[in-house]
């Protein structure tokens, strides 16, 4: 099986190519190496996936439609698609908004577009997120609540990817699969996401600062649980009319941010320094994942503590820093 991975650099995309290899597919990953992030990072990932021969790489962004329209397969023929490439984060939406309509508006449409000029193609996945959900307050969120009052633009702009999906999918009959992301931690991670920033102020014995006067909780879920949730979702196309479904893919658990600092403090040996401040633009208090969905039609069955995850995070970040 030929697998399309966009965004293949990114967190997630790394370690969901490196499975898809891993089980014998060929992967065809596509990066625009963002610099939203250090791009060192993106490197060192596609580093490891390049030294694979199923595996090939091309540098460019999802919004160029020309780029997009030229790329070479040779003989394969892409059996199914993985859109990951996205403008991840809240807070940066509130300074950089273009960013986020071009990638995650612009870029859905150009795969979209793609996945409708293919031939064969069973199956097309794409990342969305719990930002969809807003300050809704009826916990777990379950795919059932409407998602029509996002507080970030961020979050606006995953819902219309959501949308554009639908559209898509009733109009040309492609079937797709999206899937709500529940804050993922783990090997490799986000350097903007709370256990890469809090644990490097630890090592680096510098204040922790707590958004909302420590009153948040967040559904940590480890990396390995969501690449088995997404392997699930690609090999399952939705067998409904349209052919759209959407699924959560977190760890049922909504975590204190005060606990996740604690979990870190004991995998480190450093105590934290934390300063409390007020709830940021376009946050929400709190995130929880229903997969009720997730378990019934893909089997899907996070089994990773966030006591286990963070102490192996916490291992690897250690080993990449070189901190004692």
């Amino acid at each position: 099986m030929t697998v399309l991975v966009t965004g293949v650099a990114g967190f997630i995309g790394y370690h969901l190519a490196r499975a898809l290899l891993e089980r014998g597919d060929d992967v065809i990953g596509i990066d625009n190496l963002s610099p939203y992030y250090d791009v060192a990072l993106k490197q060192a990932r596609l580093a490891q996936l390049c030294r694979e021969p199923a595996f090939s790489f091309h540098h460019m962004d999802v919004t160029d439609r020309k780029a997009l329209a030229r790329l070479e397969l040779g003989d394969r023929n892409i059996d199914r698609i993985v859109h990951l490439a996205a403008q991840p984060g809240v807070r940066h939406s509130l300074v950089a908004p273009y960013d986020y309509t071009a990638a995650n508006v612009e870029g859905q449409l150009a795969i979209l577009e793609l996945a409708r000029a293919m031939t064969g193609l069973k199956h097309f996945v794409y990342a969305s997120s719990s930002s969809v959900y807003g300050a809704n307050d009826a916990i777990p969120f379950s795919v059932d609540h409407r998602v029509d009052h996002p507080v970030s633009l961020y979050a606006a702009t995953k819902r219309a990817g959501e949308l554009m999906a639908s559209c898509y999918s009733h109009l040309y009959d492609i079937p797709a699969t999206g899937l709500r992301f529940f804050t993922v931690y783990g090997p490799w991670g986000r350097p903007d996401m709370s256990p890469w920033i809090f644990t490097q102020a630890l090592f680096e014995k510098q204040p922790l600062t707590v958004y909302n006067h420590g009153d948040l909780r967040r559904d940590f879920t480890w990396i390995d649980d969501i690449v088995a949730g997404v392997l699930a979702a690609l090999a399952k196309p939705p067998a409904t009319s349209p052919p759209h479904a959407i699924y959560n893919l977190g760890n049922h658990r909504s975590e204190s941010i005060l606990h996740l600092i604690h979990v870190l403090e004991e995998a480190t040996g450093i105590s934290a320094d934390i300063r409390l401040a007020p709830l940021q633009p376009g946050d929400v208090r709190e995130t929880c994942a229903d997969i009720q969905a997730s378990r019934r039609d893909l089997g899907y069955e996070p089994s990773t503590s966030i006591e286990e995850g963070m102490l192996r995070f916490v291992d690897w970040f250690r080993s990449y820093h070189g901190y004692r």
